[in-house]
């Protein structure tokens, strides 16, 4: 347990370091959250049920941190640590895969969970955030919702052969995903037409369940994205298996 969180610390070091993953992952979203709430404000609003721009947008923008750290953080860092030989230096010490993989996993989610908080603590202070439901209900959804990316991250880690090719990949997949899926534009705005395309998205079932949850809602009102989100990462930690590399 020593060795695992030494590596877990020197892991989150490195990941401080990087300045493309720590900028999207912590400061994107809150320069996000300035613009548009300085813009249009956090009145009531009949168009979004009674809460403002910036209620909606911050579950939205959580869902966008969680694709940041799974598609682009966890994909780019694992491709290079492979490619730079050092998953298969660790794999000959005296920690165990699983132990290994456990690290990379928990610093991911330690940068998403505070890349969250912090964008709710801006959003309080600055814009009187308000919320509607049950705390425990949104974190457990929002644990949900990470595990269910991770596994796409450790799958494109696993199918791209450079660290080039996976970061190409997975910026291909992330930048329309969260203009298209409610993550950074409300899907209400969003053109009719793509409507019925949007559901098609990963992402959107996790702006929809997390937004659903924020304002009150229940789990049983969000049955499928559920389901979807769960044979996700059911899916995916059977392929990401099968797949990953260690060099």
């Amino acid at each position: 347990m020593h060795a695992l969180r030494k590596l877990a610390w020197i892991e989150i070091k490195l990941f401080l370091r990087e300045p493309a993953a720590a900028f999207f992952t912590l400061v994107f979203p809150l320069m996000m959250l300035f613009l548009f709430g300085g813009m249009y404000g956090n009145e009531p609003s009949t168009f979004f049920g009674g809460y403002g721009s910036v209620d909606v947008a911050v579950p939205s923008y959580a869902a966008m941190i969680i694709a940041t750290s799974g598609l682009m953080g966890l994909t780019i860092n694992m491709s290079l640590q492979r490619e730079k030989g050092i998953l298969r230096r660790l794999k000959v010490t005296p920690l165990r895969p699983q132990q290994i993989l456990a690290a990379q996993v928990a610093v991911t989610f330690i940068a998403t969970a505070l890349g969250v908080l912090l964008l709710i603590v801006a959003a309080k202070i600055v814009f009187n955030l308000r919320f509607g439901g049950n705390a425990f209900s949104v974190f457990g959804a929002f644990v949900f919702s990470c595990a269910s990316f991770f596994t796409l991250g450790f799958i494109l880690a696993g199918l791209m052969p450079t660290a080039r090719t996976a970061q190409a990949v997975a910026m291909v997949i992330f930048y329309p995903m969260i203009f298209l899926s409610g993550a950074t534009i409300p899907r209400e705005v969003l053109p009719k037409a793509l409507q019925p395309y949007i559901d098609f998205l990963p992402l959107a079932h996790v702006v929809s369940l997390l937004r659903g949850l924020w304002m009150g809602e229940s789990w049983g009102q969000h049955v499928s994205e559920v389901i979807i989100l769960f044979i996700m990462l059911i899916v995916g930690v059977i392929v990401s298996a099968k797949t990953f590399r260690w060099e």
